[in-house]
């Protein structure tokens, strides 16, 4: 089979590995790629956005399945024109994207069908949101409806700071049309798991659990950005609370969205908050997460290509279940000073080499470009270092071991992944 992967982040990379393992391929294509991505595809100069031209580019090379990384593709529909061209596309249509496209959309979604979340109020006027933070206080939440890159979310703990967040959504625009719409919600209290699934619309198969860390620092602090490491299993997901959160929010909401006549295939990810009222969904994604994905696909040792291409052909009932791997996983994400703000770029990393050296450790490329034989910085989010162990302390130990080696001006990296799972 000849695969396209669409995408240029540590997530579209490892998905790249985990594909180049499957006895069905025969050639990966990544569009746009990355440095660590064209040592194992062939990178093609494609936005993900360009629909039009990712089309062009699967027919003209006779492409067997697309498996589409980012959710900015997907919401702009490039299933649906793949599909019209009878070219099978992993991951939903544009209706179902919406689901993570617009926020409004999904917490309505939600509410109709009662999926547990947290309580909600939507605005399209600064004043009346800002009225509204001063009537309910702090802490609350404030979310842009659109796409935001992982960024449009302010936990904020004081009112000044939840109306602020309005005022830059609402009024500065800093997310553009994004911000148009915003949800005020309750503050859920808890831990947190992230939950993905690969779904037909009829049929779901459970992926490994994970905790993503959202916050830039060490115990949480300082603002969200799109995830700084993560760690899988989650270890506060039993089999008792994962059986819940499969009955009261993915199979609630696949049902919900076939009653509004919207069919769901590819991966729907339930960002979800483990509270002393039980689980309470936070956000749907609608696509691999990003970190999570490079803890969940080194543990998968079933073919990854077979169950997508069975999402895909609405023929999921045929795979039964997953095999996995017993053994914990750990990813510490390595960025460029100033993330999730702006950031230099163009720093030479070092140590690399060293790093592929050590056994059951895979370093994924984010932000990077290959430069002849040096490779560099591209973005803020620039390595995910990721390591495999028999317990998530010695998983830890491996993977702070190689981040120790990997150099370049200006890393930044938490120093705490996986310490939640060890208290």
């Amino acid at each position: 089979m000849r695969i396209l992967v669409i995408g240029s982040g540590a997530r579209e990379h490892a998905l790249v590995w985990k594909i180049a393992q499957s006895k069905l391929v025969d050639k990966i294509f990544c569009a746009p790629g990355n440095g660590g991505i064209g040592q194992i595809a062939e990178c093609i100069d494609i936005k993900a956005e360009d629909v039009f031209g990712l089309l062009e580019f699967a027919r003209k090379e006779k492409i067997d399945l697309t498996v589409v990384g980012p959710e900015v593709a997907l919401s702009l529909g490039i299933v649906d024109e793949f599909e019209k061209a009878g070219l099978k596309i992993f991951g939903p249509n544009k209706l179902a994207a919406n689901l993570e496209a617009s926020k409004v959309f999904s917490k309505e979604l939600m509410a109709k069908y009662k999926v547990p979340t947290a309580g909600f109020k939507i605005f399209d006027n600064a004043d009346e949101a800002k009225k509204y933070i001063e009537k309910i206080g702090a802490p609350c939440v404030v979310k842009a409806d659109g796409l935001a890159a992982g960024k449009g979310v302010v936990v904020a703990k004081y009112v000044d700071e939840a109306k602020y967040a309005v005022t830059s959504m609402m009024e500065d625009k800093i997310f553009g049309d994004a911000g148009k719409k915003i949800i005020i919600e309750e503050c859920l209290i808890g831990q947190e798991a992230s939950i993905l699934v690969i779904t037909d619309s009829k049929e779901v198969v459970a992926l490994a659990s994970a905790q993503d860390h959202k916050r830039v620092f060490d115990n949480d602090q300082g603002p969200n950005t799109g995830g700084m490491g993560a760690y899988s299993p989650a270890l506060v997901v039993t089999a008792e609370l994962l059986k819940e959160i499969m009955q009261k929010i993915v199979y609630r909401t696949i049902d919900g969205l076939v009653k509004e006549g919207i069919d769901y295939r590819g991966v729907l990810y339930a960002g979800v908050m483990l509270t002393k009222e039980g689980p309470k969904t936070l956000e749907f994604n609608v696509r691999f997460g990003d970190p999570e994905t490079q803890v969940i696909l080194p543990r998968l040792k079933s073919d990854l290509v077979e169950v997508m291409l069975a999402a895909t052909e609405a023929k999921l009932s045929k795979v039964k279940t997953l095999e996995w791997d017993s053994r914990a996983c750990i990813c510490v994400v390595c960025a460029s000073a100033g993330y999730p703000g702006s950031y230099p770029k163009d720093k030479e990393i070092s140590g690399l080499d060293q790093v592929a050296k050590l056994d059951d450790v895979v370093v994924f490329h984010a932000g990077t470009r290959r430069v002849g034989d040096k490779t560099l910085t591209s973005g803020g989010r620039v390595l995910g270092v990721t390591g495999l162990g028999a317990t998530i302390k010695e998983a830890m130990n491996k993977t702070y071991e190689a981040v120790g080696k990997i150099n370049f001006e200006g890393i930044h990296y938490r120093k705490d992944i996986g310490n939640k799972a060890l208290l």
